[in-house]
């Protein structure tokens, strides 16, 4: 063989396996994710930042179960994102938030594992950023406000974190008013 019939057959499954590793850190991330809010925060009435923040704010006013709001709340990020960042970080996040979503569900009904609020929050939240930074390295996202924050940031000096920290002073703020001052600063 010479080496233009090796070469697109080690292209393809070079490109499969990254693919697959991909999907694997997704996959891996967003149930981290659903971990962290479904065995530590919700249970215990403290929130996460961002659209799944608001997510879970909408799933304890109404009762609905709070992977369909993640679902439907992050879909109109997911298409300013198709449209403004590109079809693979679109495909990636959609795929991220539909296991979160689905994931939130199966462990819905699953005990906390402590009542104790500074375990939960810091356990949580370490679990959930674990999870976060596993999606962001496959390429994608589990919230709309990290998609509204790379958008604009494009105009303005300020950075991604900077502004996710901005939307977040008003979702926390809001859930001081839901679910107490305490658990918001918990949440924080």
């Amino acid at each position: 063989m010479d080496a233009k019939t090796v070469a697109p057959i080690t292209h393809k499954r070079t490109k499969k396996r990254r693919i697959a590793l991909r999907a694997l850190g997704i996959i891996i991330g967003a149930l981290l994710v659903a971990v962290g809010l479904e065995i530590f925060l919700v249970p215990n009435n403290i929130i996460d930042g961002g659209v799944t923040g608001v997510s879970i704010m909408a799933s304890k006013l109404t009762g609905g179960p709070l992977g369909l709001f993640l679902f439907l709340l992050n879909l109109p990020f997911l298409l300013i994102g198709y449209k403004q960042i590109g079809k693979t970080f679109a495909v990636s996040t959609l795929f991220g938030v539909v296991v979160m979503s689905v994931g939130t569900n199966y462990l819905h009904h699953v005990p906390s594992l402590t009542d104790d609020l500074l375990l939960s929050a810091v356990f949580g939240g370490i679990i959930i950023g674990i999870g976060v930074g596993l999606v962001i390295r496959a390429g994608g996202s589990l919230d709309g406000t990290e998609i509204v924050a790379i958008l604009m940031t494009r105009k303005s000096p300020f950075s991604v974190g900077e502004m996710v920290m901005f939307f977040n002073i008003f979702i926390l703020g809001s859930a001081g008013f839901i679910f107490g001052w305490d658990r918001a600063m918990y949440s924080l």
